[in-house]
């Protein structure tokens, strides 16, 4: 997430675009991990089900590994979590191929509504998924929110952007998996995931750079 810009700016010890770069082999890893599961089991002769229960299963893992290599666990994080616990328990459960690829416009769904009711009760989800990526950046976020107005107003357009973006991709993606073939819906799927990400990110960033134009003119 172009959260990082929140931030006002890098110190002289800091590589933007080492950790962009960082940030981007992070997310292809998030999409490539369970698409790449999916299609090489399927090579193998393995079913939708099975294949769909094991991309899943690699794509929980991916998060724990991540979270515990962080050495604590954000709201937004167990948030995801969360998520992936439900949506694997629903595969287990269910069996069925389409609602596994379904659990993922559920989970999108449930932590785009994360993100706005984070704006209800005044903790701003943004705020707690940039300090999963950079904690130093997050404590100079909070700091900026907590004393600047117009921090705060960004802060929280920012995760509006997100919450009903993620709302949205979630709804998109309900047609898509009903209506395509399911090997074909599971690439889609994780495109989509990938290219609203993105389109976010850039809509962030873009957003913050505006806010900061305005408060130094």
């Amino acid at each position: 997430m172009s959260i990082t810009a929140i931030s006002p700016k890098h110190s002289k010890h800091t590589a933007p675009s080492t950790s962009g770069m960082r940030q981007l082999h992070g997310l292809l890893l998030d999409v490539g991990l369970p698409v790449g599961t999916y299609y090489g089991l399927h090579a193998l002769g393995v079913g939708d089900s099975t294949a769909l229960l094991a991309a899943t299963v690699a794509a929980g893992a991916r998060l724990a590994v991540t979270a515990v290599r962080a050495r604590r666990v954000s709201a937004f994080a167990a948030l995801m979590l969360a998520v992936y616990a439900v949506g694997l328990a629903a595969s287990f459960v269910t069996g069925d191929p389409r609602v596994m690829l379904l659990k993922d416009s559920v989970g999108t769904g449930v932590v785009g509504v994360g993100f706005l009711v984070s704006l209800l009760v005044g903790r701003p989800l943004v705020l707690a998924a940039l300090e999963s990526m950079s904690p130093a950046q997050a404590a100079e976020a909070r700091r900026r929110y907590a004393e600047s107005p117009a921090a705060r107003r960004t802060v929280r357009g920012v995760t509006a952007l997100w919450g009903v973006g993620l709302l949205t991709e979630a709804v998109v993606r309900v047609p898509l998996v009903l209506a395509l073939p399911v090997s074909v819906a599971v690439l889609v799927s994780q495109l989509l995931t990938l290219v609203v990400i993105a389109v976010l990110a850039v809509a962030g960033g873009l957003w913050v750079r505006s806010a900061r134009r305005r408060a130094t003119t």
